[in-house]
């Protein structure tokens, strides 16, 4: 095989994961707002993480910086897939990361927020609220209501 066809194919093994990466975490192409969703307040905001947010490649990736997290905890749910489910005796053992308005936008791309996710306020095992990504009802997410929700 040729030095240029190897060097072709190399190319291509890291340009298509990072095309598909943009496309799919920061582009404006892939991702509408839903027009029923608030406005994202300006100022600074908690956000729980506990699954791929965790790691810090992934954060850079989405919010263009990796920030800083603390560990954090959720008092009476489980992570079940994708999602937490009430559990009275167990926690989440998840980070807290603090975001600006721009970021958590960025975040709500991320999560497809008002299409697979929703955001929602939640009381974290030290008392404070972060906003945390709760799965969408799947029967909502393929059937919206025509108001918007």
């Amino acid at each position: 095989m040729r030095p240029r066809h190897v060097a072709v194919g190399t190319l291509m093994l890291i340009v298509a994961p990072l095309g598909w990466l943009w496309l799919t975490l920061l582009s404006p192409f892939s991702y509408e707002r839903p027009a029923h969703l608030p406005d994202i307040e300006q100022g600074q905001h908690r956000v729980f993480v506990y699954g791929t947010l965790r790691f810090a490649p992934v954060r850079w990736l989405v919010m263009g910086r990796a920030g800083e997290t603390r560990p954090a905890a959720i008092e009476g749910y489980r992570r079940e897939a994708l999602d937490l489910e009430e559990a009275p005796d167990e926690r989440i053992q998840g980070e807290v990361i603090t975001v600006n308005a721009e970021e958590l936008r960025r975040l709500d791309r991320y999560e497809r927020l008002g299409i697979r996710y929703e955001r929602v306020p939640m009381r974290l095992a030290d008392g404070r609220l972060a906003w945390v990504y709760r799965r969408l009802d799947e029967v909502a997410q393929a059937h919206p209501a025509p108001d918007g929700t």
